[in-house]
């Protein structure tokens, strides 16, 4: 296999994760907004949607490097149903956020694409906080 067809591979393969961070990123922006507005009490309700502003940056930022790699625009779309309370929201945000902590670290390890790489190791740490937070509102149920 020469060099070329393995780059392109290892691209399609990264453009596919992009579209799949796209995905979550757009279903984790509409499930913490309904999170945020079943939230307890105000301090809780503004940390969830701290945590939606982030998910929207990662959105962006994911949407921008598909775009800008092929020039052709994602067709966004929710890939799983919110919860219908809190508690259960909780419960399935802080599993989300550790799942997609290791799937952006996986995604920055198959690139050599320094501009990807980046995008997502910063956005695996920002994912690594918020479900620090989930956790501490699981430890308050």
């Amino acid at each position: 296999m020469n060099k070329s067809t393995t780059e392109t591979s290892i691209d399609t393969k990264v453009l596919d994760d992009i579209l799949k961070a796209i995905d979550s990123e757009y279903t984790a922006i509409a499930c913490y907004e309904l999170l945020a507005s079943q939230a307890p009490n105000e301090e809780k309700k503004k940390r969830i949607l701290e945590i939606r502003n982030d998910e929207m940056r990662h959105y962006e930022t994911f949407w921008y490097l598909y775009y800008s790699l092929t020039d052709k625009e994602p067709n966004p779309k929710v890939t799983k149903q919110c919860a219908n309370n809190y508690k259960t929201g909780v419960i399935d945000a802080f599993i989300d956020e550790q799942e997609t902590v290791d799937f952006y670290h996986k995604i920055s390890r198959s690139t050599d694409n320094p501009i990807i790489k980046n995008a997502f190791i910063q956005a695996s740490a920002d994912e690594q906080n918020h479900a620090v937070w989930y956790l501490y509102f699981l430890n308050q149920l």
